[in-house]
Parts: C-alpha cells; structure tokens; sequence
C-alpha cells in the first residue's frame, strides 16, 4: 500500500453572496496592446464583456476582477463615475488577485494609469512580491525600473522578499542583477541617505527640542514616501519612530494618511508599545483612513511571533468589523496558531468563531477543524466531540484531521490506549488512517517517553501495508535519543535504510551524528556519513573536527578524509579544518604525522606552510 496524504479540506468561499456580479455576456476578442505595461506578459485571446454595474465596496471590485478577463471594457467599467478607489481597497484588491500575476499586473497599471490613485511604496511593494512569487520576471522587471525612475526606493524587507524567491527558484542571473540593481538604487537614492540621517538623530537621543531643531535645520521635504522610509529605518524603536511620526503630523503642509498610518502602525506592533499601537488605531479611524489588508496580515504575524494573542484575536474582530475582512484562510490559521500555543485560550478560539459567524459567514471544514484542534490539545474531549457532531450536521465527517487532532490531544494526556484505539473507530467507519495518522501515535508514545511501544504501533503500521517516510522515522530516532539509546537508534536506521530504502531527513543524519560522537562512536558516526554521501546529501563534517582533535588518532582522521574523498581528494577547506584543530587542541604531533600522509598539493599549499612554520 502506497503512503497516502492526510486529506485536506478545501476551504470554501465564506464571503456572503455578492449582489453586483456583472453580466457576463461575450461580445468579440481583443487584445491590450493599448497598455505598453501589459506588454511584458504574453498577450492571449481576451474576451470583451457587458458589465451591469459594480460598486466600490472592495468585495464587489474584487469578486468583478476575478470572475472577468482584462479588457477595455472592464477598464471602462472601472473608471465609471463614482467608482472612487482608495489605497486600502487597491491593497485589498491585489491581494484578491496575487493567484493571477496577469490580472494583478493589469489592475496595477490601471490603478497609477487611470484611476487617479498616488503612486505608494506598499502598492509597488506588494505587486513585486506577487509578480516574483509567479515567475514573471519581465513585468517584475519593468516595474522595478519605473519604481526607481519615480523616485521610490525598494525597501530592505521586500528586497529580502524577492532574493528569497529567487534563490529558491535557482534564477540565479536574476538573483545577481536585483543585487546590482539594489546596490545602485541604495547608492543613488538621496532621500535613503536623508532618512538615515534623521532615524540617527532621532535614534540617537531623548526626544526633545534638541532633536526638534536638528531636525528643522535639515530643512526636510516631507511626502509619504519619505516618511515611510524613516519609520522603517525606526523600526527597532518604536516609541521614537511615533514621536517622528507626531512631529510630522504637526506640520501644516503635511497630513497622514492611510499610508503613514499603516507604516506607523507595523512599527508600533510590538509588546513595549502595543499601546500605542491601539491608540493610533483609534486616531486612524477618527481621521477616516483603515488598516489595509497587507499590514493586517504582517501585524497579526508579528503578534502570533511575540505569543501576544489576545492582541491577534483584537485585531481580528477589528478588521472583520470592517470593509477589509480577513479570508476564510486567514481565520483557520488564526485558529491554527491559537490552538498550537502551550496553553491554548478557548475564549479566544471560540471569540474568533463567533466573529467569523456574524459577519454572515458558516463555519468550514477547516475551521470546525480549528476549533476542535484547539478543545482536544487541552484535554477538552467531550466539548471536541460535541463540534464533531456540529461538523456532522453542517455536512462535513470527520477525516484523517479531525481523528488525528483526537489522537494528538490523547496521547498529550498520556491517554495512550484510548489513541490506539481511535485507530480503530476509524476503520470501523470506513475512514482509513494515513500515515500521518500513525506517525502522530508513534510521536505521542515517544513522547511519553513509551518507545518499545511506539515500536509495537510501529510493527502494527508495518502490517497494514504502510511504509516508513523521512517525517516518522526521524520521529523514531528521536525517541530512542530521548532514552539515550544511542547505538539503538543508529542501528534502527541503518535497518530500515536497508530494508526500507527510506532516505532520511538531513537533519536526522546530524542529530544522530553529534550523538554518537558525543559517546565517542566515532566509526558509527563514520558510517551515518558515508550513507549521506550515497544519497548524495551534503556532508556533515563540523563535528568531526572537534572530536579527531580532541579524542581521534592520526588514522581515525585519516578515514575521516576518505569518507570524504570520492573520486579526487578532499577539498583543500577540510584538510586545512582538520589541522587547525588539532593545533588548538596542542596536538601538534599528531598533525605532523597527519601532514606526512597528505597529497603534494596539500603539503605545499601556501596556508599550510604557513600554519606549520614551514614558509
């Protein structure tokens, strides 16, 4: 039996019905050759349409991008009267269509090109990292040069963003010109230099008149883009950066808005000033401005990180009391990181279901799966069974997920034979445990510190036709370390390489390594080497370094070196590793010998000679 997946429910759209869907009635083929942006996509066949009408309610916009092909007509539609459009609907709006590149792209260009909207860092931030996420590296390309050429400057974090993607995809020329490009556009970009000089003196001091008059000397020209720029260079200091952000705002040339005030607000969601994170959320709505979508998802991120989540559950009824409400996605991982804390708040869990709820929207599969998740990781068993009943009756039975989450929250109240025996209420109604399933068991038993009886589960799998992965057998491994059964957990992978042809996770390779040296099982450790050479992953030599030079004989490192070598010798970078170490541990003996045993090349290397004084 081949290993199968644990079943994903998909989410279904929670948002209620939209009552402005346009007509969508065909009417001739066209092209938008009209747009010299959108020349950088592929131009496919396009379709005209008839359009009813639609509103400027960020839903209705979104819902008519997405159910429409790009076209002058749906341009048109866009720029009839009255459809205003706002920085935070544009956000909303691209992020509704960050799984299609060609029709955020198109939306984008339409937004600076006709609907009147300022350019801003955060909207060409956020088409950029929508563009490089999708591999379409030319229109990415011509909005980073008409970036530059308007004077705004690709930020650290997004420039980050991209290098990450890029380096993931192995678009290595690319990789290599965005650097060049951020290095020039750094270097050449004046407003950079001045908004460092101003976090300095404002980083550099107690606020006061002081740093007012350093301030109005550099005679600042003020925009959103520039004050965005220095709230970023602020960012570590969060109650200075509001203090830059007051002073500008008492400037009668100068008034935030919905972009400043975004900008201020991921610098302030932080525990030393969450505070004044809520009061500039309530000035922010006295002055008619909103929390874009964008900064929602990166403030929620940054208080799940600081495990402040009575603020994630706040801002979470916040933004679904407004017109940019979070996705049904959104909300299940919201239930996700509440029920993965270390003491799970079911007030919490149940304040983010009930406010889902209200809005007009049923609860999904996965976020029924969220709250029960949350009820079975505190022991909560009759309440969880209670939502799995509630599940029923909206339709959805209970999968691989739902029984997992039970047998999770069982074997976590040491309750190790009720989760065996939920294995088998599952194939008594038909639902066949994966091996995601069984490797949850197996973990929980060794947890319990209980491994020959992860073993047994272990034996039983075996029997069902299922077949040990990577996740399970580090799972395993790591239980045996857990009892410090060290040679035992070398041996049982060993085996099941042999017998199971299963590659193990690099990770569980180094764990096992430093373990076995660290009992001085130096050939095992050898050993566990050679076979990540076999699977062609990339060697794990720190360790070995530190151990032949304190414990290891001249021949043991002469073996080390072999292991390495494969058809040519060991790089010159292990070798000269090696013989550092030994001089570190006063071995200088024993590298000598060592030196005399090496190739020509290795003994004559400049850093060589010079390490042993032979130079």
């Amino acid at each position: 039996m081949s290993r199968s997946k644990a079943l994903l429910s998909s989410l279904r759209h929670a948002y209620s019905s939209i009552s402005t869907r346009s007509l969508l009635t065909q009417t001739q083929v066209s092209s938008l050759s009209h747009s010299s942006r959108f020349d950088a996509f592929p131009t496919p066949n396009r379709f005209l349409y008839q359009f009813r009408f639609f509103s400027s309610e960020p839903n209705s916009l979104a819902q008519l991008l997405l159910e429409n092909d790009w076209s002058p007509a749906l341009e048109d539609e866009l720029g009839k009267p009255g459809a205003s459009l706002s920085h935070e609907t544009a956000i909303y709006v691209l992020m509704s269509l960050s799984k299609d590149p060609e029709k955020a792209y198109g939306f984008f260009d339409w937004v600076f090109r006709k609907s009147g909207l300022r350019p801003s860092s955060p909207l060409y931030s956020l088409i950029l990292r929508i563009l490089v996420k999708h591999r379409s590296m030319k229109p990415l390309w011509v909005t980073l040069r008409e970036m530059k050429e308007k004077g705004f400057c690709l930020s650290e974090e997004t420039y980050s963003n991209l290098q990450a993607v890029l380096r993931k995809e192995k678009l290595t020329s690319d990789s290599v010109a965005l650097t060049n490009f951020y290095d020039r556009m750094v270097k050449e970009n004046a407003m950079d230099a001045v908004a460092k000089r101003v976090s300095d003196v404002v980083s550099g001091a107690e606020w006061g008149s002081e740093v007012e008059r350093e301030l109005q000397e550099m005679k600042l020209v003020l925009s959103d883009n520039f004050v965005i720029r220095v709230l970023k260079e602020l960012r570590d200091h969060p109650l200075k950066a509001l203090e830059f952000f007051r002073w500008v705002g008492g400037f009668s040339s100068y008034d935030h808005n919905t972009i400043t005030y975004n900008a201020i607000l991921r610098v302030l969601a932080r525990p030393n000033s969450v505070g004044e994170f809520w009061s500039v959320i309530d000035e922010m709505k006295t002055a008619g401005s909103e929390m874009d979508l964008d900064t929602y998802i990166k403030v929620s991120r940054q208080f799940q990180k600081s495990r402040m989540m009575v603020d994630v559950v706040r801002l979470y009824e916040f933004m679904m009391d407004g017109p940019f409400k979070p996705s049904a996605q959104e909300c299940s991982l919201l239930l996700r990181a509440l029920s993965t804390c270390p003491d799970p708040d079911l007030d919490l869990v149940f304040r983010v279901a009930r406010k889902y709820e209200s809005t007009g929207n049923s609860l999904s599969k996965a976020l029924y799966d969220g709250i029960h998740r949350s009820l079975t990781s505190v022991g909560r068993f009759a309440e969880a069974e209670e939502i799995v009943n509630a599940m029923r009756n909206a339709g959805y039975g209970p999968d691989n997920i739902t029984y997992s989450q039970l047998v999770f929250g069982l074997c976590k109240a040491k309750r190790l034979e009720e989760a065996c025996k939920v294995l088998d209420q599952m194939e008594a109604q038909g639902c066949i445990p994966d091996i995601k399933t069984w490797t949850i068991l197996i973990q929980g038993h060794c947890t319990a510190n209980e491994v020959d009886k992860a073993l047994m589960c272990f034996a039983k799998m075996l029997e069902k036709g299922f077949d040990i992965d990577a996740d399970l057998l580090d799972v395993l491994v790591n239980g045996f370390h857990c009892q410090n059964r060290i040679e035992g957990a070398h041996k049982f992978l060993v085996e099941m390489v042999k017998t199971a042809n299963v590659k193990p996770w690099q990770a569980t390779y180094k764990n096992l390594i430093e373990k076995l040296l660290a009992i001085r099982k130096c050939e095992e450790a050898l050993d566990l080497l050679r076979m990540m050479k076999r699977q062609n992953l990339p060697a794990y030599t720190e360790p070995f370094d530190q151990y032949l030079a304190k414990f290891g004989t001249v021949e043991d490192a002469k073996e080390f070196l072999r292991v390495l070598s494969s058809k040519d010798y060991p790089s010159f970078a292990a070798y000269l590793n090696i013989f550092k170490a030994f001089f570190r541990e006063g071995r200088h003996s024993e590298a000598k010998d060592l030196l005399y045993t090496c190739p020509h090349h290795i003994r004559k290397h400049s850093k060589i000679s010079e390490l042993f004084g032979l130079a």
